[in-house]
């Protein structure tokens, strides 16, 4: 086995054994980088010089018998979104396309006291604005299952850095699905926490209500390691949730004897590859054997999920983009006058997804079309929660379908945005709710593209999800199946 393919447990375990050093590590995957990259286009900056530099410290420090973390020495790669001191930070949009952070994210500072190796930054939809990575100003991600398809997006370049194993472990941010669709299109695992459990502080923002930032990692064992080095209180976040962290990887037992699992019937919806929803029902029934107990629930506010999210979302988005003025930072376009600065800036820096979000946001909190839009929304938003808690009163756990259809092919919805939109149709509503969602894959479909199973939490129970997740993956071999690279 190569150095890159290995997992992080595995990694952690050789390193700490002697049997390998950081050093011969980072240098087999920046190879792989190097070899499998104009094939992918997963990443936008790869940062080998500085990655050489951190493995040779965490050597450095092995030999001298400094306790050092589990992640210490290992290569993982951020999406484009994480602020990283003097690393060109761009969120794969053409406006932001020369911006060098003066300070790390929370989270990238958590990640470096735990030593880890950051081998660079990777690709995404611009804004984090998409849901198969083709809005990004350096192109699109290509899905290594096969090539002319998309991995998913928003974090298409970080579920791809897993599937091939350019690094051992990533991380991106799900605002509507964005982690978890990608996971399940790549054929890896991927976990959004629970809003409020990863501090958000330095992640540039699209919709500051529902972002929130998970790893991905190539087992659930690799996810539970990552999330628990990133997550916990942070005084910089105002969201972030004062609530103690538990150690995930002492809940990853087989067992799920008595354990009640929920299936919601409005996810098995008219639209619904037939290879998706029979991967996903033998899924259940799997872990019907295991001794979980399958529960029939109903989320009757789910039909307004995606209306509801692309009002709040855009809303926001508009919001929050208005910063973006060419004044302080990033591009600015040549103009005469100030209005004529801003207006070229903007229509310049921008693409055209990020545009029609800007706008419809815009639009629905405009005066006299408040009340009538996001207000209603917001309304909405409470209803599809509630849905949820009362579910959550019959059941433990819920298991569902991830994306309607596998990998679809690059460029096939791009000029129907209403058709793209609807592929996340069953990962939005866990972001309004404000819920932890997993996904890991469950099987192939005939054309031997991944499917992935999403399974959904109560708050702040990642713990209870990671215990299922284990399970079915222990007692399965779709994770072990590689893209024919």
């Amino acid at each position: 086995m190569k150095p890159y393919e290995l997992t992080i447990e595995e990694a952690s375990k050789e390193l700490s054994q002697k049997k390998l050093s950081s050093l011969e590590l980072t240098q087999a995957v920046i190879q792989r980088i190097k070899e499998t990259q104009p094939k992918l286009n997963s990443f936008v900056l790869v940062t080998e010089e500085e990655a050489l530099k951190s493995a040779r410290a965490v050597d450095e420090k092995r030999a001298q018998g400094q306790a050092l973390s589990v992640l210490a020495g290992i290569p993982i790669g951020l999406k484009d979104i994480f602020l990283t001191k003097g690393i060109r930070t761009t969120c794969c949009s053409k406006i932001l396309s020369n911006f060098i952070p003066p300070y790390d994210s929370t989270v990238v500072r958590k990640l470096k006291e735990n030593d880890f190796v950051l081998v660079g930054k990777l690709n995404q939809d611009e804004f984090a604005m998409g849901s198969s990575n083709e809005n990004s100003f350096y192109g699109p991600v290509k899905n290594p299952w096969d090539l002319e398809r998309t991995p998913g997006g928003s974090s298409g370049g970080s579920a791809v850095a897993i599937a091939a194993d350019q690094c051992l472990g990533s991380f991106g941010t799900d605002t509507g699905g964005s982690i978890r669709q990608p996971a399940s299109l790549s054929g890896v695992v991927g976990i959004k926490p629970t809003y409020g459990r990863v501090s958000r502080y330095g992640i540039i923002a699209f919709a500051s209500s529902l972002d929130q930032v998970g790893p991905f990692g190539k087992t659930v064992t690799d996810a539970a390691l990552l999330l628990k080095a990133v997550a916990g209180h942070d005084p910089c976040d105002s969201t972030s949730a004062n609530l103690a962290v538990p150690d995930y990887t002492k809940f990853l037992k087989k067992d799920v004897k008595g354990l009640k699992v929920g299936v919601p019937k409005e996810y098995f919806v008219e639209g619904i590859e037939q290879s998706v929803e029979k991967a996903t029902r033998e899924a259940i029934e799997h872990m019907k054997k295991l001794g979980a107990k399958i529960v029939d629930i109903s989320l009757p506010h789910t039909e307004y999920a995606v209306p509801t999210y692309y009002l709040v979302a855009t809303a926001e988005a508009s919001s929050n983009l208005a910063r973006y003025d060419g004044v302080k930072y990033g591009y600015r376009a040549k103009a005469q006058t100030l209005q004529d600065m801003y207006r070229k800036t903007r229509g310049e820096g921008f693409g055209r997804e990020v545009k029609r979000r800007i706008m419809l946001g815009t639009f629905v909190l405009s005066s006299g079309y408040y009340d009538a839009y996001y207000k209603k929304a917001s309304q909405v938003r409470t209803l599809i929660r509630k849905d949820f808690e009362s579910a959550f009163q019959k059941c433990d756990l819920i298991v569902t379908p991830t994306s309607p259809t596998t990998a679809f092919k690059l460029g096939e919805k791009v000029d129907d945005p209403l058709q793209m939109y609807l592929s996340d149709i069953f990962t939005i509503s866990t972001n309004l709710a404000a819920l932890p969602g997993l996904v890991l894959p469950c099987g192939f479909d005939q054309k031997g593209l991944p499917i992935g199973l999403q399974i959904l939490g109560p708050h702040f129970k990642e713990e209870a999800i990671f215990h299922l997740a284990y399970a079915y993956e222990q007692s399965t071999q779709w994770h072990t199946r590689k893209p024919p690279l």
